[in-house]
């Protein structure tokens, strides 16, 4: 298989240009603008396939993917921070029609002040929206991720927004197993989903509804989505069978004795992995899927290692209440027996992890006046 030197956004655009896409509409923002020059660069040239749409606005590019999408066309948009939350309204209409759009976003902090630094807070923000998300640590994974995606979206008929950090992913250049188009074409297939708006033929959708039919509609869609870490994993199954990689919702690496382990999702699981050697009885769990939250998946790795400490990296901050990945363990592990201490590292701002950190982190114990948060800043 041929590898290319790509950025994270190069690789978003191959996977998007390589699935076959109906539609791309986006509108450039910083770190995602790769992204769309890419998409637009393929269509210049002839090589999209589909039809690029150069749009006003980050709400006007989810928009019109939503009426895309209704009339049956795979579509695929891109964007970041002030992007997304510009997209808000949208996120809700896209999810709760249904429609199974996959997005990118690139993450970086929401102003004030203007901060170009990568934080998790703009994604994690719309976590509640009925949007499935998944987090990537490399530019082989948002490939890899942004192709099974819309085979994930599509069989659930839900959103999915495919997350990775700034410039730390986006910017850096890897080598990237990039597979022809012909073979990811087939392992992606047509577009799994019906139209609901056919040309001649009327169409009355998302009309009012009572109270009681909406509160059936939100059922279903939480009963769907709760399907999708199971389904996550078939399909990386059949994707490991055919381009030899695969994914899992929630990833380990935890030597034998360790009772420590470092939970982080994006770049930073990276940089754990990289630093395992130097972190004494210390492991790392890697959280790619975030909605919906793996919380049995997590408690079998938690379980079968016997961990007794979890150190929560969290490149955002909720506040008043600190990191949502601490927040989304602590309630997944709220009935395990033995439940392991959490500790919440905080590296909101998108401030550089380094082994300096790690190692302060690791070697703080509960006698040494550990508290609940600790806060990247006070460790370097």
């Amino acid at each position: 298989m041929p590898f290319e030197l790509i950025s994270g956004c190069q690789a978003a655009a191959l996977a998007v240009q390589r699935a076959g896409v109906d539609l791309v509409a986006a509108y450039p923002i910083t770190p995602q603008t790769a992204i769309v020059e890419t998409l637009a660069s393929f269509e210049a040239q002839g090589e999209l396939g589909g039809e690029f749409m150069s749009v006003e606005s980050e709400y006007s590019a989810l928009s019109c993917c939503n009426g895309a999408v209704a009339a049956g066309a795979r579509v695929f948009t891109a964007t970041s921070s002030h992007g997304l939350a510009y997209m808000h309204e949208m996120t809700q209409w896209c999810s709760g029609a249904r429609f199974p759009i996959v997005m990118v976003n690139v993450n970086r902090t929401v102003g004030a002040p203007w901060v170009l630094d990568p934080d998790q807070g703009d994604s994690l923000s719309q976590r509640d929206t009925g949007w499935m998300q998944i987090y990537c640590a490399s530019a082989q994974e948002v490939f890899d991720i942004v192709v099974q995606s819309f085979v994930l979206s599509e069989k659930l008929l839900l959103p999915t927004m495919v997350v990775f950090d700034g410039f730390y992913i986006s910017h850096t250049y890897e080598p990237v197993d990039v597979p022809e188009e012909e073979r990811v074409r087939e392992f992606v297939g047509p577009p799994q989903f019906q139209a609901q708006v056919v040309p001649g033929e009327q169409a009355n959708l998302h009309g009012l509804q009572t109270g009681e039919s909406q509160l059936q509609l939100v059922r279903k869609r939480h009963e769907d989505m709760l399907k999708a870490p199971a389904l996550f994993s078939t399909i990386n199954q059949e994707f490991h069978q055919v381009f030899g990689r695969s994914y899992e919702p929630v990833g380990a690496v935890v030597p034998e004795g360790a009772k420590t382990a470092f939970l982080a999702a994006g770049s930073t699981a990276e940089t754990v992995r990289w630093f395992l050697p130097e972190l004494e009885g210390c492991g790392l769990i890697q959280l790619r899927m975030f909605r919906p939250f793996p919380g049995e998946e997590l408690k079998e790795v938690v379980e079968k290692h016997g961990l007794e400490r979890l150190i929560i990296i969290d490149r955002n901050c909720s506040t008043g209440t600190g990191g949502y990945f601490a927040q989304e363990t602590r309630a997944a592990l709220y009935g395990v027996d033995k439940r392991p201490l959490i500790q919440d590292l905080i590296l909101a701002g998108g401030i550089d992890l380094t082994e300096a950190i790690l190692a302060q982190a690791a070697k703080r114990r509960p006698e040494d006046g550990l508290t609940a948060t600790q806060w990247g800043v006070d460790l370097r």
